[in-house]
Parts: C-alpha cells; structure tokens; sequence
C-alpha cells in the first residue's frame, strides 16, 4: 500500500494558530520536509513531536522530489511544510505535488494559515475579485512590470513585500496604480501586529516619518482603475451580478464595481437603477 503526502500549513506567527490536526498529522509523519530544519525542530519541539526532519527547498526541491515520491509509493507518509503558512503558494512543493498526482498518490492538505488571506480580510478593502501575485521582484523594472500587470487584471490585488523595500514598492505603486486604497499588514498575528490603511500617499507619509521597519508585510491593494473610457450599463450589471451570485453584500459590491471601472459609487446606482 501506498504512503500518503501530507500538506501541512503551520503558524506564521502565532504557534497557538497550528491546529490539532496539524500536530497529529505531523507526528503521523515518518519524515518532515522543510525549508529551514532549525526553524521547524523549533516547532516541533514546542509541541512535543519527535521526527525525521529534512532540508527541502527551492534549491534542491528539484533534485530531491523523486526520491521522495519512491518513498511515499512505498508506504511512508511524508509531510511537507514551509517555514510560515501554506506551502506550495510562495513555498517549495509544487513538483512534488505534481509528481504526487502524477503517480496517483493519495495527498492529504491540512489547511493553516495563509498571509495573504489574514491581510485581505482585514483590509477593508472590497475581498472579491482579489489576485494573489505573491513576492514581488527585487529589481525595480521588474517591480513596475508586476504592478502594471496588477492594474491590468482590474481587480483587489495581494502582494508579499520585504520591510527594506516597502516604501520603494509603494512608490512604484503609486506611480502606476494612481493614488488608490491599500493596507499595509505587518507582522500578523504576532505580538507587533500592525495594520496601516488608506490612499497610498497618506500611507507613505506614515511610513517615511518612522525608524527602520521591520517584519514580514503583506500589501493589499484595492482595485486600480482602468483608464477613462465609456462603461456600459450591461458590464456594469454583470460585473454587479456576479459579485453578488458570489455571495457580497449589495454596497460592497456596488464599491467593488466602481473601484474596477474607474466610477463615482453614485454612478453606479444610477446606471443600476436604469437613469
């Protein structure tokens, strides 16, 4: 009989956020793989679990991954984690969980925490549509590119930052987004939470006039406007229709559509209500 992959999420702060499922399938596990050993032995041992555990990440995932799979086809029951969060999104596992299915190997993901998710709930910022487009580059050009891209797709957008480079990403936000909503997360869910919201201007004047800034940061960033053009009343409609079908209140929806089409809230109900 075959092993099992198990996809484990852990805290990304918080060890109290590692769930009882998460501990069990962990000393269910006969090997560990993660990014960091020293940080997960750390993890580990706050929770009493003893384990194999062994180095896998983006540098070696490739090398590593079917050999794994031999294991798991053989009967052991592997799991993977990442230093903080979900892996797989922003993390090492996607080969071997490809591979997995590949070899139609039962796979087992036990959810946890995900940063870009804790950010976006707390954001105020309209939830749906969002994208996740994960780190951004460290390379400027590269950076703008992203941020283009972001003000293509029209939608909530979910960035990680580095705390060196936040104020840089932020500059380069402006200058290609327009002054827009965006919520700067830091250090979720740990003792220095903080979250800094409004227009992307006001919230670099914040974070210009303090010391040095520290932690991990997610940015949330409404949705920029597309360029000024006519909007029809039947794309108005649908796009409401659907944020609704999806489960949104009517006057987060109505924001929502007039955050993506560039509209006043009030153009919105009129063109809704036919004027």
């Amino acid at each position: 009989m075959p092993g099992k992959l198990l996809i484990v999420g852990t805290p990304i702060g918080n060890l109290s956020d590692l769930s009882p499922r998460a501990v069990e399938a962990l000393k269910s596990a006969d090997l560990i793989l993660c990014e960091d050993t020293r940080h997960t032995r750390k993890l580990l041992t706050h929770f009493g679990i003893e384990a194999t555990v062994q180095s896998f990440h983006e540098h070696n995932e490739d090398d590593k991954s079917a050999a794994i799979i031999d294991k798991i086809a053989d009967g052991a029951r592997v799991a993977l984690v990442s230093d903080a969060g979900m892996p797989v999104v922003s993390d090492p596992g996607f080969r071997l969980v490809h591979l997995a299915r590949e070899r139609k190997l039962p796979i087992e993901p036990i959810p946890g925490p995900f940063a870009g998710i804790l950010a976006l709930v707390a954001s105020g910022i309209a939830p749906l549509p969002f994208t996740f487009f994960g780190f951004t580059p460290h390379r400027e050009g590269q950076r703008k590119e992203m941020y283009r891209s972001i003000k293509a797709v029209g939608q909530t957008a979910i960035v990680y930052e580095s705390p060196e480079r936040v104020i840089d990403s932020l500059d380069n936000a402006l200058e290609i987004l327009g002054d827009i909503d965006v919520t700067v997360a830091r250090e979720m869910t740990k003792i220095h939470e903080e979250f800094v919201s409004g227009l992307i201007s006001e919230v670099l004047d914040q974070l210009k006039n303090r010391g040095a800034i520290r932690g991990e940061i997610t940015l949330v960033f409404a949705a920029a406007p597309t360029e000024s053009k006519d909007v029809s009343a039947d794309e108005i409609a649908s796009e409401f229709g659907r944020l609704r079908d999806s489960g949104m209140r009517r006057n987060d929806a109505v924001k929502a559509v007039a955050e993506k089409f560039g509209l006043r809230k009030n153009e919105v109900y009129k063109s809704l209500l036919g004027e």
